[in-house]
């Protein structure tokens, strides 16, 4: 049942008022560092999970293309996965040799909130969907709808850094920034 339920967002997907098209390919990995198109997927289904599970479907992918936009960035980390997981890290208590990032000071707050990453049960459609997308992100499936934003916030706070870059949009709770290129 799960199977059919994915095979019908995957065509969802295509009709929801997204343009499909091959542009804006991500960049590839740095010679001699290996990301599996998988866990680059995963990571950014994660993402979209976190950062958006209560949002519509065009919140969640618009959340992924701020990824995607980092990734085509030199500003950036050049993988999905190090995009996400961007921030200060420090020393494990439990072993030094582990470096963890330090809490509420990444990029995306969820991945240093210090909570737990598990999916709930009760979640699993909503990140079925968010998987379907990642793969359809992943594989530049979709145009930039962000207008090129490399940034976004909630609606209901106002970081110091959003008056240094350019509003883009607004799609339901996040607000959407580029920061331009000098």
């Amino acid at each position: 049942m799960r199977i059919i339920k994915l095979i019908i967002v995957v065509l969802l997907l295509t009709h929801i008022g997204v343009s499909i098209h091959n542009a804006n390919a991500a960049t590839p990995a740095q010679a001699g560092v290996y990301h599996s198109s998988l866990s680059e997927q995963k990571c950014l289904a994660d993402n979209m999970y976190w950062e958006a599970r209560n949002q519509s479907l065009r919140g969640m992918i618009a959340v992924a293309l701020v990824v995607r936009n980092r990734v085509n960035d030199e500003r950036y980390p050049h993988s999905y996965c190090e995009v996400i997981q961007e921030g200060p890290t420090r020393p494990s208590w439990k072993d030094p040799l582990k470096l963890i990032p330090v809490r509420h000071r990444c990029q995306f707050s969820w991945y240093c909130d210090g909570k737990s990453d598990n999916i709930p049960t009760k979640d699993l459609d909503v990140y079925d969907l968010a998987r379907a997308a990642a793969f359809k992100i992943y594989n530049n499936d979709f145009n930039d709808f962000t207008y090129g934003a490399t940034h976004y916030h909630a609606d209901y706070v106002t970081p110091a850094w959003a008056a240094s870059k350019i509003r883009t949009i607004t799609i339901d709770n996040h607000i959407f920034y580029r920061w331009e290129t000098h």
